[in-house]
């Protein structure tokens, strides 16, 4: 297998050291894995990242965390040590970013803070994910997604008209996070060029989300009101939503007055809906959306979701199925074109499919060169190539269990 070393990678000389658990973090490290910055994982020994613990499970080893640490170096390492905490200096001094998802403080307790590290290293960059981010009221209040979710205002306006507030079907506050992480990293190190010096990254889930949601909160800062959940319309365009088919729903999405005016001229042939009263305007659609909805519907019943779409499109308007997962992953253009979907071999569950990365420079691929870890994969690697650790202090470091 190819390793992590190509030198026309955007991130190639980058060192990463990746303390992140579960989804955020991880998610993130693998972003900057993929464009081939050495991301050094580092678990606690024996037990490892939380997300080992979450199946699916193949041959013993979890397929959920193999897929969200791809393209890593995995090495234990005993924090609460002071010989692991000498180590990790040591690390820390040869590295140019440190992430990690420790409620607030945490590592400040370790004597491992942003303060003490960049008197180690004045070049580091600190990227912190949590909950609530690092200051605020809130700061010190665990975090996972599904509170980001409620939190941020997501599950308000998520769900079917008159229900009950829903969570995304997917980690939607850690994946923002991640991503933002990302971003935020990728910032200080441009800074660095310019300056010489790193600074710290504080990324929160909640934050995150709220960002999100974008005219929502412009919607409730103009009119007052709260936005409510509306199931798949949208409160700013319309027609813009899910309509039934004969075998399904589809959707069709006018943005803009002339694709509107377009759909009904040349799809629906109901022109009469151009100059109708109700329907004149973008807030208008909105507003009686529900009653011009019976109408399109009075069409697109008549059709298969295939033929909607391709009618539709064959008139430049936007639509398209609701995909499931399978529908997905055998799709040519998200799978093959796009390589959303990329297979490797991992070294316990074989080969295996990760998620590709939706990032691309495209003179500078993202690619999968390395499984996720096994725990502790790449101790010897890491500590005698990279730190120059002798055999036997190796040997002894194991036995005092601080690797």
């Amino acid at each position: 297998m190819e390793v992590n070393t190509a030198q026309n990678q955007a991130l190639y000389g980058i060192r990463v050291l990746d303390l992140t658990r579960v989804v955020a973090g991880p998610y993130g490290g693998s972003i900057l894995g993929d464009f081939g910055a050495d991301v050094i994982k580092i678990e606690v020994p024996g037990r490892g990242d939380d997300a080992r613990g979450y199946g699916p499970y193949r041959n013993g080893e979890s397929v959920y965390y193999a897929n969200l640490n791809h393209n890593k170096r995995g090495i234990t390492l005993n924090l609460k040590s002071e010989e692991g905490k000498e180590i990790f200096k040591k690390l820390v001094a040869k590295a140019d970013v440190v992430i990690e998802n420790y409620r607030p403080g945490v590592m400040d307790k370790l004597g491992l803070g942003y303060d003490v590290l960049k008197e180690i290293n004045p070049g580091l960059i600190y990227g912190a994910v949590s909950g609530f981010g690092s200051y605020g009221p809130y700061s010190q209040r665990p975090g996972y997604d599904i509170i980001s979710q409620a939190m941020g205002g997501l599950m308000s306006v998520t769900g079917a008209e008159g229900g009950d507030p829903t969570r995304s079907g997917n980690a939607m506050g850690d994946m923002l996070g991640g991503m933002n992480l990302v971003m935020g990293v990728l910032l200080a190190l441009v800074a660095r060029q310019r300056t010489g010096k790193g600074q710290r990254v504080d990324v929160s889930l909640v934050d995150s989300v709220v960002a999100s949601l974008e005219n929502a909160y412009i919607r409730y800062f103009e009119s007052g009101q709260l936005p409510v959940r509306m199931g798949n319309a949208y409160a700013s365009i319309a027609p813009y939503d899910s309509y039934q088919a004969k075998d399904g729903k589809v959707i069709i999405a006018c943005g803009n007055q002339k694709l509107y005016e377009k759909l009904c001229r040349e799809v629906l042939d109901m022109e009469w809906m151009i100059t109708d009263e109700r329907f004149l305007t973008v807030p208008l659609r909105v507003k009686n959306n529900k009653e011009q909805k019976k109408y399109i519907e009075e069409w697109t019943t008549k059709h298969t979701v295939a033929e909607v779409v391709d009618i539709i499109l064959g008139k430049g308007i936007p639509a398209g199925p609701i995909n499931n997962v399978k529908q997905i992953v055998e799709d040519e253009h998200i799978r093959d074109a796009r390589e959303m979907f990329v297979d490797v071999d991992h070294p316990v569950i074989g080969k295996m499919t990760v998620n590709g990365n939706p990032i691309k420079l495209m003179d500078m691929m993202p690619r999968v060169n390395r499984p996720g870890p096994t725990l502790g994969q790449h101790n010897e690697e890491i500590y005698k190539n990279v730190l120059g650790i002798d055999d036997d202090t190796y040997n002894e470091l194991i036995g005092k269990q601080v690797i």
